[in-house]
């Protein structure tokens, strides 16, 4: 018996662009670790371990806020022995990060297209607010959505599936726009079209179902998505 064929990709009707990494690096973080005397090797470590616990959560329902999972990542990796300022000063950075260079181009991009653009990161949506708005690209929007409000975390279903209905728009219809293979297959798990830039991670990574579109960064994926007939 041969399996049907998945159908082709439409065009999307909206992007939803992931904010950490996606939209702004994280790399930049790396100062103020050395800042609170927490050596900056640390910071992949912290990091991957918010996203361990970020899809612990996921399947769990848990109903934290973004910020009490990144500041319980840095309290593990420290030993709890981080000193409250220093935490304060990691978190306080997460708000006032960098957009990567093409973020506006491809955002102006999906606009000009006549999509409805939004951002949809992880945990609930006061950093990306606070970030959306200092970098001004918050005019490049129209919404930042939240995963906090059925008290869920990407990559379960939840949230791609509640963005498309704050969109009144069908799954199919919605594209996700991420630098994170978890995410692909999230959003693809959840009938989103997906687009992956390859500017964090490099290769996609092997255990998932490729994203529908790829491209070396922002602009080449929503290039590439506008292109879906």
């Amino acid at each position: 018996m041969t399996a049907s064929p998945s159908p082709a990709p439409r065009r999307p009707a909206a992007l939803a662009f992931d904010v950490y990494d996606t939209l702004f690096p994280l790399a930049p973080l790396e100062w103020r670790f050395r800042a609170a005397g927490i050596p900056r090797v640390l910071m992949t470590r912290w990091s991957d371990h918010l996203l361990r616990d970020a899809f612990a959560l996921a399947l769990l329902g848990g109903g934290h806020s973004f910020e009490e999972v990144a500041r319980g990542a840095l309290r593990d990796i420290t030993g709890h022995q981080i000193a409250p300022a220093a935490e304060d000063t990691i978190i306080e950075g997460m708000s006032e990060l960098t957009e990567r260079r093409e973020a506006p181009a491809a955002l102006a991009a999906a606009l000009e297209a006549g999509l409805k653009v939004v951002t949809l990161g992880n945990g609930d949506d006061g950093p990306a607010h606070a970030l959306m708005a200092r970098s001004g690209l918050d005019a490049l929007v129209d919404g930042v959505l939240s995963c906090a409000a059925p008290n869920s975390w990407k990559p379960s279903s939840t949230p791609y599936l509640a963005a498309a209905e704050a969109l009144e728009i069908d799954p199919d219809r919605l594209a996700l726009v991420t630098a994170h293979g978890w995410d692909v297959a999230g959003g693809a798990r959840a009938g989103l079209v997906t687009g992956w830039s390859a500017q964090l991670e490099g290769r996609f990574p092997s255990v998932f179902t490729p994203p529908d579109v790829t491209g070396r960064d922002l602009v080449e994926v929503v290039d590439g998505l506008l292109a879906l007939k």
